[in-house]
């Protein structure tokens, strides 16, 4: 198990991106690579995150976003090569009390911020 750790270790080196600190319930903007056709474009999205999970190259986020009353969910890996930026918009005022913030896809609106 400890070679299996050096490897992962030697692999988050190479590959290493300093994204800013968040955690869940934090509203973020991650800006993505989305390859249409023959050109390349960068795509925002911004939204709450109501998952983090994983550790060292595994690591991945949750964000949800409602809009035109239609919500959807994207889940990125931490240390993909097609994110080219991720800023925070608002850190939650209040602390959540669970690690997965799941209860917030039954609410809408202002209920649905922790902000």
């Amino acid at each position: 198990m400890n070679k299996l750790f050096e490897v992962e270790k030697e692999i988050l080196a190479s590959v290493k991106k300093e994204w800013p600190s968040f955690k869940q319930g934090d509203i973020i903007k991650v800006f993505y690579k989305i390859k249409d056709k023959a050109k390349e474009r960068i795509h925002p999205i911004e939204g709450i995150v109501i998952k983090v999970q994983g550790h060292l190259h595994r690591k991945s986020f949750t964000i949800r976003r409602i809009s035109y009353g239609q919500a959807y969910e994207v889940s990125f890996p931490y240390y993909s090569p097609l994110i080219t930026e991720i800023q925070i918009v608002a850190h939650a005022k209040r602390k959540p009390r669970r690690r997965r913030l799941y209860y917030l896809r039954g609410r809408v609106g202002r209920k649905a911020m922790l902000v």
